[in-house]
């Protein structure tokens, strides 16, 4: 059988592993656009000890920070957006995604609470280490929800009983309510746990399942979002069930298709995935407009640095970067260029600012958002293919082992280039 295993509240459930002031309370952890990243004085960053593709590398702690000091802009006026709300807090009609502003206007007692990712990176990665002493087979899905396969190791007779010591040494271990799904395959799990929920067990066993899908509305299935709604809704299919009912339908669709049916109906034998290979990884920031493009281009290097440092730490060596610029009023700009030169800092920063200059169509417009990633990953150092720039790129690959060094023992900000100051 396959366990879904889903944290409750998880930023604010592990606020409280350490302060009992909030328990039973409505609680709310915000976020803002981390633009602490652009500062000149250092900054107290880590990495994380998670490895996958949905999980970011360099985290900033704003620990010990009051509302006013992360929430409250120079003008005064409270930013961010709510990432997790306690249980007291949705009574309210507090939702993730919703302003912080009008949290508070919906719940005047919230307690709002910067975030400290270090620490639920540090939460999530104990636990997956405790699930990995229970059960032969763990997929990190995100920061916050597993799959794990019970076949062959525990007997589908004992696995509810068995999930629900699991549910129980997780709390007494770490401290983290927990929710379970069970069932044979990965996606009828899942949806089981939204029925589990707050920190209960739900078990679908294979006779259950048409029954337990047949009015199940669809957007309570992972993987059917708005459009595909939309999409369903023309043809009047409203419920899993009613999926059930359409399989040519769905398998004219081809393999999106043949997926969601299969999926949805049971009968998709998906195994567990266990790779953590990073097709691409990205940074970006939204900020206030900003006209001055000099501001623009030193920001661009900066998170050309992070990136640069995230690439090289995890021995990625990136050949595509790509760049994309949102304006104050709507329209996007983005563009890509392939290398066939050594990865470096140097290089990084040179391209990704040429491509800017390069797309940035509206020159009098004011910039509200940047966003680089790094694609086409090589794990070897390899050798440049550009005769004229070999003596170049062999300095910066030298040049930029030696900063990543640096930075690893003391920190991404103890080496800057005058151009981010």
């Amino acid at each position: 059988m396959i366990l879904h295993l889903d944290l409750d509240c998880f930023f604010a459930s592990a606020e409280r592993i350490n302060n009992k002031k909030l328990l039973n309370i409505p609680i709310a952890v915000g976020g803002r656009s981390n633009l602490n990243i652009f500062d000149n004085k250092k900054q107290n960053r880590v990495m994380s000890n998670i490895k996958g593709a949905f999980t970011s590398s360099i985290l900033s702690t704003n620990e010990n920070k009051n509302f006013d000091e992360y929430f409250r802009d120079d003008t005064g006026k409270i930013r961010g957006i709510v990432t997790t709300s306690s249980y007291e807090a949705r009574a309210y009609g507090v939702k993730t995604a919703m302003s912080v502003s009008e949290a508070i206007r919906l719940c005047p007692s919230l307690t709002v609470i910067a975030p400290n990712y270090p620490l639920y990176h540090e939460l999530s990665h104990k636990l997956r280490v405790l699930l990995e002493k229970e059960l032969p087979s763990v997929e990190q899905y995100s920061i916050d929800e597993f799959f794990t396969d019970a076949s062959g190791w525990i007997k589908d007779e004992d696995i509810f009983e068995f999930a629900i010591k699991l549910k129980n040494k997780i709390y007494d271990d770490l401290g983290l309510p927990i929710s379970i799904g069970i069932a044979k395959t990965k996606w009828i799990a899942k949806l089981a746990t939204t029925d589990s929920k707050p920190s209960g067990v739900k078990l679908i066993k294979p006779h259950e399942v048409d029954d337990y899908i047949k009015d199940k509305p669809i957007a309570e299935f992972s993987g059917i979002g708005k459009a595909y709604q939309e999409r369903l809704t023309k043809y009047n299919i409203k419920t899993l069930g009613d999926i059930k009912k359409y399989k040519d339908l769905f398998y004219s669709w081809q393999k999106p298709g043949i997926q969601l049916y299969n999926r949805v109906c049971a009968v998709d034998n998906e195994e567990l995935s266990h790779t953590t290979d990073k097709k691409s990884i990205g940074l970006g920031r939204t900020f206030d407009p900003i006209n001055n493009r000099d501001e623009i281009r030193r920001r661009i290097s900066i998170l050309c640095r992070h990136l640069s440092f995230i690439g090289m730490k995890n021995d990625l060596y990136a050949m595509t970067f790509a760049l994309k610029i949102r304006y104050e009023y709507g329209s996007k700009v983005k563009d890509n260029i392939s290398s066939n030169r050594n990865f470096s800092e140097s290089l990084l920063k040179k391209s990704i600012i040429e491509l800017f200059d390069k797309i940035d169509i509206h020159k009098t417009h004011s910039i509200i958002q940047i966003n680089i990633t790094l694609s086409n990953f090589t794990k070897d150092k390899c050798t440049t293919l550009d005769i004229f720039s070999y003596e170049e790129d062999n300095k910066q690959k030298e040049l930029s082992n030696s900063m990543q060094k640096l930075r690893s023992k003391f920190g991404i900000d103890i080496i800057k280039n005058a151009n981010e100051m």
